[in-house]
């Protein structure tokens, strides 16, 4: 795997257990900062999903 540059919420800058991501031209990578070696990979269309389905509060309990 190529090497990646992640990066945490600025309200995750001083904690340890936090969502990190990781931006590529083609994939956009997440991991846990508890299990940084756990990482998840999602196409651009993935992520954009994802993050769609975030704001509309599709996973509110």
């Amino acid at each position: 795997m190529e090497e990646l540059s992640w990066a945490r919420p600025s309200s995750c800058a001083n904690a340890n257990n936090c969502p990190e991501v990781a931006v590529t031209d083609d994939a956009v990578y997440i991991r846990s900062s508890l299990q940084p070696s756990s990482i998840a990979r999602l196409t651009i269309t993935e992520w954009r999903d994802l993050a769609a389905g975030i704001q509309n509060g599709e996973f509110n309990a």
